[in-house]
């Protein structure tokens, strides 16, 4: 039996260790302690930091692991990549991992090999004249820290009034002693998500983002297929591709984040992993394949196919959409009521419905208001023949759940 080592033990990491036990693999799972969902389903638990890459080697050489993976979170990518280069197993590099876990490494990358982006300036925290550096870039501006996820520590900047609060935010949200500054590009945002192997692009799958206004657009959904004309078809692609050279991304998933801007791609950020947000769902049913499942073989050494099964084919896949669900207040669960009675159906047998919908708390559990991706409460997934139908679905099944948090 082979044994896959899964870095995390929460909300995204819950259908990897799924999808590995019903494939037979031995599944262990590493994490921090916590109420974490993944730890009930492992065969074996191990109660240590993702990032604490000594910890975790000594994990994988007494376990003779075969393979090494995440989802939807970049703290484990570098991990990653060392115990890949380590043992000599599939993944991305200890480098690649590095470039895709530092947004200014990634940016300087990306003008080192033409990937088209966003103007930007590094800063230093200990630097006091640091409004002087970006006096050539254009407002609005954005403040990124450079190793946070989940669009936390991003703050937009419309002047400079509003310059220190936002750099003390970016400061509460990052390890590092520096950050960038970068113009806003003003256009759609949307994503993609892709793997490469052997470095081969396999797919690319642009998607459509739902997006939250707060501080910043934090991404509370996706749709699939993203309607973009040919030629903005053909500069994603080689966007994408550049980036993914220019980073050294091999043999491992890729979620890729976008602006549109006057039919331009503009690169945001790439990562060495399958998005969030229900966006490895979005694929499985996209091209009608187990995605979770290709990412684990991929690990594992296994040689994978890609190609979409039918009703999918490579002109055509199944629309679908998603959404989190999120709570307004910051409170205790009290109720939760799904009213759709029809259920889902997962097989996609049928010509539209609901895919899944998924409460991650229990009545009792106390819940954030949303401000960033980690403070979904749950999601609803669905399906069609066309997109506005799996909108509709999606619409319709929203609609028919009420959950009560009371402050």
């Amino acid at each position: 039996m082979k044994k896959i080592l899964i870095l995390g033990a929460g909300i995204y990491q819950v259908p990897l260790i799924n999808t590995a036990k019903r494939l037979g693999i031995e599944t262990i799972v590493a994490s921090i302690p916590g109420n974490y969902p993944g730890f009930k389903l492992a065969d074996k638990v191990y109660y240590e930091n993702t990032t604490d890459y000594e910890a975790i080697l000594k994990i994988a050489r007494e376990e003779e692991i075969d393979g090494i993976v995440t989802a939807g979170t970049d703290v484990a990518v570098i991990t990653i990549g060392k115990v890949c280069d380590a043992l000599g197993l599939t993944g991305l590099s200890e480098q690649a991992a590095i470039i895709a876990t530092d947004k200014l490494l990634m940016k300087e990358k990306y003008e080192e090999f033409g990937v088209r982006t966003a103007r930007f300036r590094k800063i230093s925290f200990g630097d006091e004249n640091y409004a002087d550096k970006v006096s050539g870039l254009n407002f609005p501006l954005m403040f990124k820290s450079v190793d946070s996820s989940g669009s936390r520590g991003i703050v937009k900047v419309e002047t400079l009034d509003e310059f220190d609060e936002a750099r003390e935010v970016v400061r509460n949200n990052t390890r590092s002693d520096y950050f960038i500054i970068e113009e806003f590009v003003e256009g759609e945002e949307f994503g993609a998500q892709a793997f490469v192997r052997n470095g081969e692009v396999k797919f690319i799958l642009p998607h459509g983002d739902y997006v939250f206004k707060g501080d910043t657009g934090v991404p509370v959904g996706h749709f699939a297929p993203y309607e973009l004309p040919s030629e903005v078809i053909d500069d994603v692609r080689e966007q994408l591709t550049g980036a993914i050279r220019a980073m050294e991304l091999d043999n491992c998933a890729i979620n890729a984040d976008f602006i549109l801007s006057g039919n331009k791609t503009y690169v945001l950020e790439i990562g060495g992993r399958s998005g969030a947000t229900c966006l490895a769902e979005l694929t499985s049913i996209y091209y009608n394949f187990d995605y979770y499942e290709k990412i684990l073989m991929t690990a594992l050494g296994e040689e994978v196919d890609f190609s979409p099964v039918a009703p999918a084919s490579p002109d055509r896949g199944i629309p679908n959409a998603s959404k989190l669900l999120m709570s307004e207040v910051d409170g205790v669960i009290k109720s939760q009521v799904n009213r759709n009675d029809a259920g889902c159906d997962a097989s996609l047998e049928k010509k539209s419905g609901i895919y899944e919908v998924q409460f991650d708390y229990e009545a009792g559990d106390s819940v954030h208001a949303f401000r960033v991706g980690p403070h979904r409460i749950g999601h609803v997934i669905t399906f069609g023949q066309t997109l506005d139908e799996a909108v509709r679905e999606l619409d319709k099944a929203l609609s028919n759940i009420e959950i009560k948090v009371e402050q």
